[in-house]
């Protein structure tokens, strides 16, 4: 027979609140008696009943998340810094991909409405607010993350991208390089924020904007090393290459590296090359890689908490956007071997 939260109440003489309360992580309970009562569900292997929490709160505890893609790790640790917040309070996340199709991304937020979740949080690939009217005509919580969508004045959490694009292209310039590419992606906030950044960090060292510096390509989160290759390519046929290129994520700078020793040209020397994410695996590359840090797990959770806050004091009132400050990360991809501290 399974343990009932009742069970444990009355095998520790507490009452069923109190149980309740250490279970969904409240703090108006003494530590002696969280410690007993968490000890026993322990011991007795307790699994709360989602399905009668739900139906007596009206409530699933569950939170949905949709990203555009899987592959890329920027996405993957965001749903662990989303999860990890949910979990505190006792909820689960739902997770989704939309392989950076629009229409997909329409048929995931109606399943996961369908399927009752309490609140969405959406990094969405939609070109406009036009397809997201489901999740609009739905009134429940819901929260932007990582992109903005044109004309949608929703709650948002995510990088200042235009400070990532800024950062980025000063710390080339204060290296002293002048023939500064940028390989971005299309249509997409995030993209436009840090081409902006680009832009502004050049007029401001009075170095010339020159269009041919800027390769524009799509789908740079899943088929990034790829197309990031290709696109370095293209720059190298230019007149005169460029010294420099600050690439929209860092999977794409991997790829400009690749097709930049492919040409048998050196990494910082010939070229320096930044990406933006700090993923993983940027320091343990073969030439350790210079990135815009994006506290992307702290993104997760800021969405979480302020998803968690809407489903409990409702979603009336001003939308909050809140930017985390990205940070420079230098490695030998820019700075070199023998110049870093």
């Amino acid at each position: 027979m399974a343990v009932r939260m009742k069970d444990i109440a009355e095998d520790l003489g507490v009452s069923l609140v109190t149980v309740s309360k250490v279970l969904r992580n409240k703090r108006d309970v003494g530590e002696a008696t969280r410690k007993r009562i968490l000890q026993r569900v322990k011991e007795l292997n307790y699994q709360p009943n989602m399905l009668a929490r739900g139906l007596a709160s009206g409530k699933s505890y569950t939170v949905g998340l949709i990203v555009p893609d899987l592959v890329h790790t920027f996405f993957a640790e965001l749903a662990i810094g989303a999860s990890a917040g949910l979990r505190r309070e006792g909820y689960q996340l739902i997770l989704a991909s939309a392989e950076e199709e629009p229409e997909m991304e329409r048929k995931e937020i109606e399943h996961l409405l369908a399927r009752g979740v309490d609140a969405l949080l959406v990094a969405s690939c939609q070109h406009s607010a036009t397809g997201l009217k489901a999740l609009l005509e739905s009134k429940i919580p819901h929260v932007l993350l990582d992109r903005f969508v044109p004309r949608m004045n929703a709650h948002f959490v995510g990088t200042d991208d235009v400070a990532a694009g800024r950062i980025a292209t000063e710390h080339l310039i204060q290296l002293g390089r002048r023939r500064i590419a940028h390989i971005r992606g299309e249509r997409i906030s995030t993209s436009a924020g840090r081409f902006k950044g680009y832009q502004d960090a050049l007029a401001a060292s009075r170095l010339p904007f020159q269009p041919e510096y800027v390769i524009v390509r799509s789908r740079l989160e899943e088929a990034g090393i790829e197309i990031g290759s290709h696109a370095m390519s293209d720059l190298l046929k230019l007149k005169k290459r460029p010294d420099a290129v600050f690439c929209y994520n860092d999977l794409t700078a991997v790829g400009a590296i690749r097709c930049l020793l492919a040409n048998k040209l050196r990494v910082p020397e010939d070229v320096a090359v930044i990406g933006c994410g700090n993923i993983r695996l940027s320091d343990y590359l073969e030439i350790p890689l210079s990135t815009i840090d994006q506290s992307t797990q702290r993104q997760g959770e800021e969405a979480a908490s302020l998803a968690l806050s809407l489903i409990a004091n409702g979603i009336d009132g001003k939308p909050k956007r809140q930017f985390i400050e990205p940070k420079l990360i230098a490695r030998d991809s820019t700075v070199g071997r023998r110049h870093k501290a």
